[in-house]
């Protein structure tokens, strides 16, 4: 039998609030990436361009798309940490549980994914702006 890690239920909290303000920039990134791949597509009728061009917004829109499923994620495990709150009110700040390592995982994995994805981008767009 594995034992879970437990950490501080505010310590929880913090983390969600982080990596949603996390996701939130980078959803940013993705407008911003977006439009200067639409600058490229624009400018350039080169076939071999414009497959790259479709490359990097298909790989936004999956970004994205897991962008929308971590916030489900974290947004669900916030819900799950307040009804523990209020259904027992009693010391909160010193209660714990069981630490969201999956949750964790998935936010530094697509943080790697997402800034290579980035460095990939900004390496295309030097040649062809």
């Amino acid at each position: 039998m594995t034992t879970l890690n437990q950490k501080p239920l505010y310590d929880l909290h913090a983390e969600h609030k982080e990596w949603l303000s996390k996701i939130s920039f980078y959803e940013d990134e993705i407008k911003i990436m977006s439009n200067r791949i639409a600058d490229v597509a624009s400018k350039n009728t080169n076939k071999e361009t414009l497959a790259m061009v479709e490359h990097f917004q298909n790989q936004l829109i999956a970004q994205k798309e897991n962008m929308d499923i971590m916030k489900h994620d974290i947004n669900e495990h916030e819900a799950f940490l307040e009804k523990n709150i209020n259904d027992n009110p009693v010391a909160p700040d010193h209660r714990k549980m069981n630490d969201h390592a999956k949750h964790r995982e998935n936010v530094e994995s697509f943080e790697k994914v997402f800034n290579g994805l980035r460095k990939e981008l900004n390496s295309f767009l030097s040649k062809t702006l």
